[in-house]
């Protein structure tokens, strides 16, 4: 195990981990603020850092079919979220690749 490396983003508006407070996401990246997650409302970004991927399964959400893989904060492990792999309809392959933080996994920091 090595010395673990942090991206700090520059930001005036930033979301964080709840737990750690390690940055994850510029305000700037938000695609849509219109989702839900387990816990409530939900961010679909199109960039997050200060991740890891858990392993990718097939998920039935309110959308419909998904390939999906948890997002955890890569310094305390918490989870944060999770990553669109693959959407099977064909109205949903715009979320491919992007990221759901949920609101109540993070936290703001900066000016807001």
């Amino acid at each position: 195990m090595g010395r673990l490396f942090k991206q700090y983003l520059n930001g005036p508006r930033i979301y964080s981990c709840s737990n750690c407070r390690t940055h994850n996401a510029d305000h700037d990246e938000i695609v849509s603020k219109s989702f839900q997650g387990r816990h409530g409302r939900a961010f679909l970004f199109s960039n997050v850092v200060n991740v890891t991927l858990g392993p990718k399964e097939d998920r039935l959400l309110i959308t419909g079919l998904h390939t999906v893989a948890d997002i955890y904060c890569s310094c305390c492990q918490a989870v944060l979220g999770w990553k669109y792999e693959q959407a099977f309809e064909e109205n949903q392959k715009y979320k491919e690749g992007k990221f759901i933080v949920e609101k109540a996994l993070v936290r703001k920091e900066g000016v807001w």
